[in-house]
C-alpha cells in the first residue's frame, strides 16, 4: 500500500479543505474564503448538492440511533470532520448516556478543534490517526483506553472512503478493520458513486480535485466488497435516504442523493 503522504497536511487556510467545506454545506462557521470558493464551484456543477450533504448526515443520524438501540454502546468514527450539531456522542448520548466514543481524523485542523469543543464531553476521545494505517487507529492508546474491541463496536465510515484513491486499496483496510471486531459489530458507512448520476458527480469530482483531498466514486458492487463478510440489514445498500427513512421518499427524489449508505453486521 502506498504510504507517502506527510503526517500531517498543517493548517493552510488558501488550501480548500474538504472539512470546513463540509462545515460550510451544512451551515458552520469553521471555513475561509478558499473553502466557500470551492464550495461553491462545488453546488454550481450539482445543484442539488446540499441535499445529497444533507442527507448523507441525516442517514448517520439514524444509523447512530438505531445501533445504540440495538445496545451498541461504543463507537468508533474514522473521518469525523469538524465537530458540527447532532455529533455522534450526542446522537448515542441520547439513548445511552453512558456510551463512548472515540472520533478518528487526519486532518490535524479538525483534531485540534475536536479537543477543545469535546474536553468537558464524557465518555469521548479524538484521535489523530491515518485511517491508510488502521493498526495506527486500532491500537492508538486513547482508542484502547476507551474502547473494548472484545465487545461489539458500531464503525462508522460516513462520507470517508471515496477519498481513499484505489492505489491504497480500500478493501484491504476495511478488512483489517473488520477483522478487529468483536462479533456483532456494526459498519455503517456512506459512499459516493456517480451510478445514478454520472455526468453530475463526475463535475463534482473534478471541482475536489483542486481541495485537500480528491474524490474517487466507486459503484455498487465495490461499495458492497467494503463490507466483506457483514450482513447487511434491511434494505441493503441503498441510496442514502432510502435507508429506514423517518418520512416516504421516492426513488426519483433519492437516486439525485448520489450517496450509497447501508449498515451490516458481524455474524
Amino acid at each position: 500500500m502506498a504510504d507517502e503522504r506527510p503526517r500531517s497536511r498543517g493548517f493552510d487556510p488558501n488550501v480548500p479543505n474538504i472539512a470546513r467545506m463540509y462545515d460550510y454545506y451544512l451551515g458552520g462557521k469553521d471555513h475561509y474564503e478558499a473553502d466557500r470558493v470551492r464550495a461553491e464551484e462545488a453546488k454550481a456543477a450539482d445543484p442539488t448538492l446540499l441535499s445529497t450533504i444533507r442527507a448523507n448526515r441525516a442517514f448517520l443520524g439514524r444509523a447512530v440511533r438505531y445501533l445504540a438501540e440495538q445496545g451498541i454502546d461504543q463507537f468508533l468514527d474514522i473521518g469525523t470532520g469538524l465537530p458540527t450539531q447532532q455529533n455522534v456522542h450526542q446522537i448515542a448520548h441520547s439513548v445511552n448516556p453512558d456510551a463512548r466514543v472515540v472520533y478518528v481524523d487526519y486532518d490535524e485542523q479538525v483534531v485540534a478543534h475536536a479537543r477543545a469543543l469535546l474536553a468537558r464531553s464524557e465518555n469521548v476521545r479524538i484521535v489523530q490517526a491515518d485511517l491508510r494505517r488502521p493498526r495506527e487507529i486500532l491500537d492508538h492508546p486513547d482508542t484502547r483506553a476507551l474502547l473494548d474491541l472484545s465487545k461489539p463496536v458500531g464503525l462508522l465510515l460516513v462520507a470517508t472512503l471515496h477519498f481513499i484513491p484505489d492505489e491504497d486499496d480500500p478493501p484491504a483496510i476495511m478488512a483489517e478493520l473488520r477483522d478487529a471486531l468483536a462479533p456483532g459489530s456494526h459498519l455503517a458507512l456512506t459512499h459516493a458513486s456517480a451510478d445514478g448520476i454520472p455526468d453530475v458527480v463526475a463535475k463534482v469530482v473534478e471541482v475536489y480535485k483542486k481541495t485537500s483531498a480528491p474524490g474517487t466514486p466507486r459503484t455498487r458492487e465495490q461499495v458492497m466488497e467494503l463490507f466483506g463478510d457483514f450482513e447487511l440489514l434491511d434494505p441493503g445498500l441503498v441510496w442514502a435516504p432510502l435507508w429506514r427513512p423517518e418520512e416516504p421518499v421516492s426513488l426519483e427524489e433519492a437516486v439525485r442523493i448520489w450517496f450509497y449508505a447501508g449498515v451490516g453486521r458481524k455474524p
